[in-house]
């Protein structure tokens, strides 16, 4: 669902860099593609991961730490399509309530 506050194994403090993960992946992801516009003769090249720099320059050594910010799947998105009184409106939600009421 949402990113874990601590790392399960070590307890070191994660949740608050999952957004500062995300962004910087994004960015080397975007530097990625605009280098190979550019040159177009070094795709073939292997390079190295991006999720391993930015976990590099977040400051996450411990291969725990690391695991839990490579294997999170964020959901809170996918669940929030069910919820029905956000779909409905809060005017749906009061009528539902004076019902029951009755």
């Amino acid at each position: 669902m949402i990113i874990p506050v601590r790392c399960y194994s070590c307890g070191k403090l994660i949740g608050n860099r999952w957004e500062k993960y995300l962004q910087m992946l994004q960015l080397k992801a975007e530097e990625q593609e605009k280098e190979d516009r550019e040159h177009p003769e070094n795709k073939s090249k292997p390079k190295p991961a991006a999720e391993k720099e930015v976990l590099d320059e977040l400051g996450f050594n411990r291969y725990c730490c690391r695991r839990m910010m490579l294997t999170h799947v964020d959901l809170i998105e996918k669940v929030m399509n069910y919820n029905i009184y956000e779909k409905r409106g809060y005017q749906a939600m009061m009528e539902d309530d004076d019902r029951m009421e009755d």
